[in-house]
Order: C-alpha cells, then structure tokens, then sequence
C-alpha cells in the first residue's frame, strides 16, 4: 500500500519518523509541505503525519509498533 510522509526541512520529528520508517524497511514518499500553503495549513502543526492510500492518517508521535500496525 502506497504511503506517504509529510514532512518539513529541519524537523528533528520528521527525521525522527524517517529514521523510524528505514528501520522498519517501509518504503513511502516524502512530502515537504513548506512550499504548499494548503499542506501548511493541512499538517503545519501536526507533521510528520504519515498517511496510506485509503486516506487514513497516523500522526506524531508514533512508535514502530504504531507504525507496523497502521501498515498492516
């Protein structure tokens, strides 16, 4: 299932998730929402939110375990 994760440059979450995410060897697209005012609006305050394809949303702060769930 297709996901992705919405992110900023210079969020130490994000690269917390993303670190997270190689870990768990899951592949996802990376969103910067920094140029986009309507992802801003959408994520600025909640990023790193990862998301799948069905529009289901996991938000900070998520653990691997979280993570493997919301994959499955």
């Amino acid at each position: 299932m297709p996901l992705t994760l919405f992110t900023s440059p210079g969020c130490h979450l994000c690269e917390q998730a993303e670190e997270m995410l190689d870990y768990l060897d899951i592949q996802c697209n990376l969103v910067d929402i920094s140029s986009q005012i309507d992802l801003i609006r959408l994520y600025g305050v909640r990023i790193p939110v990862l998301k799948r394809a069905d529009g289901s949303e996991l938000g900070w702060p998520f653990d691997t375990l979280d993570v493997e769930r919301f994959t499955a």
